[in-house]
């Protein structure tokens, strides 16, 4: 049987030098990989027979930047019995709560083993000045459109990928959607002009807001023996 700590285990047997770290979440393995090495990794653990992870299910990116914090800029903290609100968000929240140090986008490969009934999760960073990180489409069909998805949505380059080009936006769209500093309702808006006779953009008209979600509660939501 496949577990997590086999897979960990082969991982550091047969190629040390690609990992950086694990963790294990929830019975979810997630192996922080050499970006160098991401190639040989996933062309091991597919043809290996003691892992066989032939399927991959998903690939997606990830941005750190705002990594903790609400949309208002406050940091997300899990709410509980009647205490106020104003107890976890105190006015110098925004300077004692935890920020991500680590690089700023991530690359996140989800791994399926039919043969064993297992799962594995990759995370690579690409390099920071470029964003580059190696294309797995040759280890995986599948991630073609996957990666095309992130390099649309988040600006990552997945080198020797086969056509990389925007998959979700239109053409000539200018920016990365997914990435934090990107508002939420964009820089351009598309109208029909009826003197021009076609579709026009312009910048937009509508206000960017932020939305810091409240709680209320009533009285006694909590006590049981209400």
């Amino acid at each position: 049987m496949l577990t997590n700590q086999s897979i960990l285990h082969w991982v550091q047997d047969n190629l040390p030098e690609a990992l950086v770290r694990h963790s294990e979440h929830c019975g979810q393995l997630t192996l922080e990989v050499n970006r160098d090495k991401l190639l040989d990794l996933c062309y091991q653990l597919r043809d290996n027979a003691s892992t066989s992870f032939e399927q991959l299910i998903a690939v997606c990116g990830v941005d750190y930047s705002q990594y903790g914090y609400s949309e208002g800029g406050l940091p997300i903290q899990t709410f509980s019995g009647q205490q106020e609100l104003s107890e976890y968000v105190p006015e110098a929240a925004q300077e004692t709560a935890h920020q991500w140090e680590g690089p700023r986008f991530a690359v996140v490969y989800h791994l399926l083993s039919l043969i064993h009934n297992a799962r594995l999760q990759l995370r690579a960073y690409p390099d920071e000045d470029s964003l580059i990180v190696s294309s797995v489409v040759e280890v995986w069909d599948s991630a073609n459109w996957f990666e095309r998805e992130a390099f649309d949505l988040y600006g990552i380059i997945f080198e020797g990928h086969p056509d990389l080009r925007r998959i979700l936006t239109d053409y000539g769209f200018i920016g990365h959607p997914f990435r934090k500093d990107f508002p939420l309702v964009g820089h351009v808006e598309m109208r029909y002009d009826p003197e021009k006779g076609r579709v026009v953009y312009q910048p937009v008209t509508t206000q960017p807001r932020t939305l810091v979600p409240k709680v209320i509660r009533k009285e006694g939501y909590y006590d049981r023996n209400s």
